[in-house]
């Protein structure tokens, strides 16, 4: 996580602002609806709807394929089918439904044909033929029953014939929806202005007949049926809520109400149309279809409803489409109405708020994490969003969802934009320039804290790693300048790349010595374990390269590694003007030593007695000596690790306890039996060899009485 400064967090808020509202303003309003589209799929796949069909307070008579395949219907004109209408109508009210609403339109009669027929025309000929259909009309407009529908439209307006007006006076109401810019119908219009009188829709009008009431305006614009405040986002509208999709309104074919109506069976028109609200509308797959907030998740053209008279046909089960007939935008409007079930949807201002927070966690997100952790903050932050969305759209209210996400996804790349050019140009300076001179740590913690590394250091308990090639000097006589760089570099590249693998960090190279430290600059309880694992590497690994590497091969290079732990200041230090993180303490130059001190016992590693306490339960040791390094004049215990205890070997188990035996014998001034012992475990063993020699000189020649078993080491 970076830091942040004051910039960072003023381009957060500038970046929150501007995506907010601009995913808000009108030229995006097209989201608005995409998210009430989304949201009606999600609820509709994560929740369904357990509502029966059957308690749909509305129903649709459907002017379907059927019918339209059934006689009488079958190859007559629509003019013709009156009668049958006027009887099914009848059917229907004296079955007990509360209010009849036509989304159908007979702009004509047949009794109005010009086609001529003999000396007159047709409809002179078939005059007195709707008579039925408009007495059913007028009988049922007197009753309340009966609301027939018009389309308003200044260039082509559509309302029924001039003898259906009469008929039912003034009961009539228009059927014109609300369609948004990308021709989705997401809102119904409550009311319309006809000759500067507001009249109710053709929805509120059934909704207000069935309760006994009449639409109320408030001095807010806000609608009220019977108590109920019409929420609305746009003013004068109700925002649909398709809660089953077109499933939960039961859909009669006309077709088979007309063979229940000649049948009688008026028990079955009670059982199905008793207190309902029905609408007669068109079912078809080529005439008013329309794309609503149901198109992503498809929608259907009613549930099933109970058969009287014809058996279903082959093709009866609905289908989920992407367009429903037009009836049923009208027949979910009543419903909502009825069951106060409309959608409410947040205020311009909410909306905005609610986007400008949203872009604003993500910014910050941004602006804290590296870019992938940000874009699965995004990602995490939109598919809970969307759950909460969701959520709440089952209680018909809708949240926006579009709008906040988008928004917070052009926050995001925003925002990495502005890390990348301004904000991290200055962190990847310093990285940069830095890199080859001080720790990843140290260079960590300069840009986090946002200021230049300065002199100074702290006392850290540290284990010091010192590397030298033996009889490099001899070697490089031999190589021409060229090879010798390659072989060093590759030489310290293998090194290195171990060091830092077991968390140690390379101080220094000098020549073909290597100094590092583990411990610091990053904190390492086990700094001690990690220095013995990376000694043993580097020496296995010098091994390898000597075997197959084309540039070691032939040349035998080896090395020596010294181990000690202690306490050391590390930091920056240096001159004002130019400085290293590295290292200063007698711990420090004790490792060197120790280094060198390999070269007295033909050993790889050597370690101190502090080094080997405290990491002394990963490895097998075994004591090499006492000795007294030049510039000290303490004594100290000196070790070689021999391997991990899960990987020592069985051979190595007997030669370490037989060295320890021998060196027991050694102190306790037995020469003789120490190199004998020495001499047992010596074959390819040279500090086995090294003390045997040492033995065999003392038994000749004992020393004094006041010996001490230390061996002053000369050199370096």
């Amino acid at each position: 996580m970076r830091r942040i400064g004051k910039r960072d967090i003023v381009a957060a808020i500038l970046i929150a602002l501007f995506t907010g509202a601009a995913f808000t303003c009108p030229p995006f309003q097209r989201l608005q609806g995409l998210s009430l589209d989304i949201l009606t799929a999600l609820r509709w796949t994560m929740f369904g709807d357990h509502r029966d069909p059957a308690t749909s307070p509305v129903v649709v008579v459907a002017i379907d394929g059927e019918t339209y395949e059934t006689p009488p219907f079958k190859g007559s004109p629509t003019q013709t089918w009156t009668r049958e209408i006027g009887r099914v109508l009848g059917s229907i009210a004296e079955g007990g439904a509360k209010v009849i609403g036509f989304d159908v339109i007979f702009p004509s009669s047949i009794e109005q044909s010009e086609i001529p027929f003999g000396d007159v025309s047709f409809g002179s000929r078939v005059r007195g033929f709707d008579r039925d259909y408009l007495i059913a009309l007028r009988k049922l407009s007197d009753s309340g029953k009966l609301v027939l529908g018009e389309i308003l439209s200044n260039d082509h307006p559509d309302r029924p014939d001039r003898a259906q007006q009469l008929a039912v006076k003034n009961n009539i109401r228009a059927l014109n929806v609300h369609t948004d810019p990308d021709n989705v119908i997401r809102r119904m219009p409550l009311s319309f202005s006809i000759e500067g009188q507001p009249m109710p829709a053709m929805a509120v009008e059934l909704a207000a007949r069935s309760l006994g009431v009449k639409p109320e305006a408030g001095p807010t614009g806000i609608t009220s049926l019977s108590g109920y405040a019409v929420p609305g986002a746009v003013p004068n509208t109700l925002t649909l809520n398709f809660r089953g999709m077109g499933h939960d309104v039961p859909a009669y074919s006309f077709a088979d109400l007309r063979a229940c109506a000649e049948k009688g069976d008026i028990d079955f028109f009670r059982r199905a149309f008793d207190g309902k609200i029905v609408l007669l509308g068109s079912i078809l797959n080529f005439e008013d279809r329309k794309l609503t907030s149901m198109h992503l998740g498809r929608g259907y053209d009613g549930g099933p409803a109970a058969r009287c008279a014809l058996p279903a046909p082959a093709s009866a089960a609905k289908q989920a489409r992407s367009a429903v007939a037009g009836v049923f935008v009208h027949a979910t409007a009543v419903r909502n109405l009825l069951e106060h079930d409309a959608v409410t949807e947040l205020t311009f201002s909410l909306r905005t708020i609610l986007t400008i927070v949203f872009a604003a966690i993500i910014a910050a997100a941004a602006c804290l994490l590296a870019p992938t952790g940000a874009a699965i903050t995004w990602l995490g932050l939109a598919v809970a969003y969307a759950a909460v969305a969701v959520g709440t759209f089952a209680h018909a209210i809708a949240l926006p969802l579009t709008e906040p996400v988008l928004a917070g996804l052009t926050a995001l790349a925003m925002m990495i934009g502005y890390r990348f050019v301004i904000a991290d140009r200055e962190e990847r300076f310093l990285r940069k320039s830095f890199a080859f001179y001080l720790a990843p740590e140290v260079i960590d913690g300069m840009v986090a804290s946002g200021k230049m590394p300065v002199l100074g250091g702290e006392m850290r308990n540290i284990t010091m790693f010192f590397s030298d090639l033996s009889g490099f000097s001899s070697i490089a006589e031999k190589m021409t300048p060229a090879e010798l760089v390659a072989l060093m570099n590759d030489y310290l590249s293998a090194m290195t790349d171990i060091i830092e693998s077991h968390g140690g960090y390379v101080d220094k190279y000098i020549g073909d010595s290597i100094v590092a430290m583990f411990g610091a600059p990053a904190v390492d309880p086990d700094h001690a374990q990690h220095a013995v694992a990376a000694a043993l590497q580097c020496r296995d690994r010098l091994d390898e390269l000597n075997d197959s590497h084309p540039a070691f091969r032939g040349r035998g290079l080896a090395h020596r590694i010294g181990l000690n732990s202690g306490e050391a200041v590390v930091g920056n230090i240096g001159s004002r003007r130019r400085f290293n993180y590295t290292v200063m303490s007698d711990t420090v130059n004790l490792a060197s030593r120790l280094e060198g001190a390999n070269k007295y016992f033909g050993t790889v590693i050597m370690a101190s007695e502090a080094t080997v306490n405290q990491s002394r339960s990963a490895y097998v040791w075994r004591e090499l000596d006492m000795v007294r390094v030049q510039g000290r004049d303490e004594p100290i215990r000196v070790y070689e690790p021999l391997a991990e205890k899960s990987q020592q070997t069985q051979e190595q188990g007997i030669r370490a306890a037989t060295y320890a035996k021998a060196l027991a014998c050694w102190r306790a001034r037995d020469f003789a039996k120490a190199a004998e012992l020495f001499e047992s475990a010596g074959g390819d063993d040279p500090p086995c060899r090294y003390f045997a020699k040492r033995a065999r000189i003392m038994a000749t020649n004992p020393p004094a009485a006041d010996w001490t078993p230390v061996n002053t080491l000369e050199g370096k």
